[in-house]
């Protein structure tokens, strides 16, 4: 399992939200680029605009190269363009399918040619096999939160956001999602553009930190 060298993240845009404005500015290598801070200074807004579901009021994004978002030269690429794997904090998994089907549902979301991977490389890269015919509902923090970057990995990402990943899991499950990114990051080579509020642990996994 392999990919194309990981590209990099360049970000330079205005948003917003609601009566507010801010401006973002990220400008990460390959590998983990994360984005810490306090709430509410558009960290998670940063991770829309770049999936396509936020456009911003100005600027430039673009990933390994290829423009996603230009104001000045009127680019705006659709979200299925993007070609980006979300894994959301609220994880949206959907709760009346079962484990395999929610990961299948990333698979045939993936325009064929971006079909790299198999159900099963997945399911056993993740250590989520033997999980695969159950509901939501009865997983753990830790489980359901790898079954939602195995559907990200399904979708043929070029790159992973990630919202929060290590909210609301204890000690030794945050420290379970940490190796599995680094596993990622490894074995993959995708980029990955990371959000998180846990600024010592996430200095451990990330090539590039960006203070918002």
């Amino acid at each position: 399992m392999s990919f194309d060298p990981a590209p990099s993240f360049d970000i330079d845009v205005v948003l917003a939200r609601g009566q507010r404005e801010f401006p973002v500015r990220v400008a990460g290598g390959g590998g983990i680029t994360a984005l810490v801070g306090p709430s509410g200074q558009g960290k998670t807004s940063t991770l829309d605009a770049v999936a396509g579901l936020l456009r911003p009021l100005s600027g430039h994004i673009a990933v390994g190269g290829t423009v996603l978002f230009d104001a000045a030269r009127g680019i705006d690429l659709p979200p299925e363009r993007r070609a980006a794997g979300y894994v959301f904090q609220d994880l949206r998994l959907f709760p009346h399918l079962s484990v395999a089907d929610n990961l299948l549902f990333g698979w045939r979301q993936a325009a064929p040619e971006r079909r790299t991977l198999a159900l099963d490389e997945v399911a056993g890269f993740l250590d989520i096999a033997p999980l695969l015919a159950r509901r939501p509902h009865t997983l753990s923090g830790g489980e359901a939160q790898r079954v939602a970057i195995g559907r990200a990995l399904l979708s043929g990402p070029r790159f992973l956001l990630m919202d929060e990943p290590l909210t609301a899991l204890d000690p030794a499950r945050r420290e379970g999602v940490i190796a599995l990114i680094a596993r990622i990051r490894d074995a993959f080579a995708l980029p990955v553009l990371l959000v998180s509020h846990q600024q010592d642990e996430v200095a451990r996994l990330a090539d590039a930190v960006v203070e918002i």
